[in-house]
């Protein structure tokens, strides 16, 4: 049952294209967004859609399916886990971002 400790499971479309970093290692990262919608009826009856925005990082082979095949607006299905990652801006703050680093990517819907 570890394994699904850290789990997440997401379909959705991508926002922008995605950003891809060569690392002197020779790895590939890609950083992306992704929106998923939720449609749902409000108290007065008429249908309302929330979006709701992720920040996704992949790394190696699954950066490079997400170079060569995904762009903006192209529906994927993931799965991945959550991390959560500090940094000090120039004002010296500490900021805090959650991401969902991809294990695995499906491609879905047509081709964009």
């Amino acid at each position: 049952m570890t394994s699904i400790k850290n789990h997440v499971q997401l379909i959705g479309n991508i926002g922008q294209d995605p950003i891809i970093t060569n690392l002197e290692s020779g790895k590939k990262v890609a950083r992306f967004s992704l929106a998923t919608n939720e449609h749902y009826k409000d108290a007065n009856g008429d249908k309302q859609t929330e979006t709701t925005w992720h920040t996704i990082v992949a790394w190696g082979k699954t950066a490079e399916i997400i170079e060569k095949y995904a762009g903006k607006g192209k529906e994927v299905g993931l799965t991945g886990k959550l991390k959560t990652r500090s940094y000090d801006d120039k004002d010296g703050s500490t900021n805090y971002v959650t991401e969902v680093i991809a294990s695995e990517v499906l491609l879905m819907g047509a081709k964009v």
